[in-house]
């Protein structure tokens, strides 16, 4: 692969880079066919940019659901039917015993799953619903996770393989914000969702731990648009829902989601 490909993305991104290149040169050139982990929709993104530059490779992603945020790849030869390939999702059905409902999130089913030493690349998508999660995993992994997920939260779980077929969603809660900012800068932005001093939310963002799109923004200044996906590493993440027109003083108004 060209050296001026790294141009267009992160330092950070660089190791992914390298690795999704590597898949498409020998899809290319040996015929080989590479099931990836989950990915993000950034790295998914990256993938589609470097398949595009080889007319011999094509790709399909799926996370088991028409709106899955991470996804599988598979990359393969032009020649190849990729629609038919066994993408390897399945299931984790994660039942509270003796509960019905439970105020347990996101993140506690994720700390649970990796704090048994499986990697985040072998996690999808996770659904917290009423009574549980259903949680998208790589099949190969779906066995040692019914066997030894017996916790979440300290709180005792069953859990159950199910195909991908029947995977229950689960729509995300936004809490819907009205700002009026003086500009449309990522910092100002943030530190009126977050209700934080600028020169805190400053911190974090110069730090490398914000994502605008799910890619690393060290830039404050940065100018958020509409339909922008915003997360910032144990703040949570929002998204920017409507620019609503300037004020009569000269502010801009602006309608965020906070994932809740």
């Amino acid at each position: 692969m060209q050296s001026n490909i790294y141009h267009h993305f992160h330092p950070d991104e660089r190791e992914f880079v390298e690795r999704a290149a590597e898949w498409i040169d020998n899809a290319a050139r040996y015929h080989e066919l590479k099931l990836t982990d989950f990915l993000d929709p950034r790295q998914a993104y990256i993938l589609n940019i470097l398949a595009a530059r080889n007319l011999d490779v094509h790709i399909r992603l799926d996370g088991g659901s028409e709106h899955s945020e991470r996804k599988r790849a598979v990359i393969g030869p032009d020649y190849m039917d990729l629609d038919n390939e066994d993408m390897q999702l399945s299931v984790l059905s994660i039942t509270l015993e003796g509960r019905k409902f439970a105020d347990l999130e996101h993140g506690d089913y994720m700390g649970s799953i990796l704090g048994l030493g499986i990697k985040r690349g072998k996690i999808g998508d996770i659904h917290a619903l009423a009574d549980g999660c259903h949680t998208v995993v790589s099949s190969e992994i779906a066995s040692y996770l019914h066997l030894n997920l017996t916790q979440v939260h300290r709180l005792h779980v069953m859990t159950e393989i199910l195909p991908i077929t029947e995977l229950q969603v689960a729509t995300p809660e936004l809490q819907s914000m009205e700002l009026t900012v003086a500009s449309l800068r990522l910092d100002g932005i943030a530190s009126d969702v977050y209700r934080l001093s600028r020169s805190k939310i400053l911190v974090p963002i110069k730090a490398g731990r914000c994502r605008v799109n799910w890619k690393v923004e060290e830039n404050p200044s940065h100018a958020l648009q509409q339909g922008d996906m915003i997360s910032i590493q144990g703040l949570g993440r929002f998204k920017v829902l409507e620019m609503d027109g300037i004020t009569k003083k000269g502010r801009y108004r602006v309608k965020v989601g906070k994932f809740v």
